[in-house]
């Protein structure tokens, strides 16, 4: 890294990114590079790391309202943000160790069609009585709005 910082096709490239994904980070109060003379963003250290920080989050399912609680050590909110997070994390876990039974169940079972196993249909009984949690937000990637670039939803 340059000594006095990145500029943004190189802070873009470093990760993967586009630079239109830096701008409306930044838009959104996430980043807040340093300019050069020019008017031209310079990436430092701490927004490198600001970044990282964000890529990790939106990987473990936050929005970015959420990442921006994360980053503001005053707001308010930032403790019952980061608590739901983590119950959201923890229902994810658990659905993800029930998912990983079911398959490996399916792997092992000798049924030609394995919805008529009842074993394999234990794992789906609390879908099927209306007891689980179920929303197919969690299941399925979310639909961007049309015309929205994948890296922004």
């Amino acid at each position: 890294m340059k000594s006095n910082g990145e500029t943004i096709g190189d802070a873009a490239a470093r990760f993967g990114l586009e630079t239109h994904v830096l701008r409306h980070w930044e838009d959104q109060g996430l980043l807040r590079p340093a300019r050069d003379a020019a008017g031209r963003r310079l990436f430092g250290e701490d927004d490198l790391v600001r970044i990282a920080v964000i890529l990790r989050n939106k990987a473990a399912g936050m929005s970015l309202d959420q990442i921006r609680v994360l980053l503001d050590e005053d707001a308010p909110d930032r403790h019952r943000v980061l608590e739901e997070h983590v119950a959201e994390l923890d229902r994810r876990a658990a659905d993800i160790t029930q998912a990983r039974a079911m398959t490996e169940h399916a792997l092992r079972c000798r049924a030609h069609d394995i919805t008529e196993c009842p074993r394999f249909r234990s794992h789906i009984e609390d879908v099927l009585s209306g007891q689980a949690r179920w929303l197919v937000v969690h299941t399925e990637p979310p639909v961007p709005a049309p015309g929205t670039p994948r890296e922004l939803a």
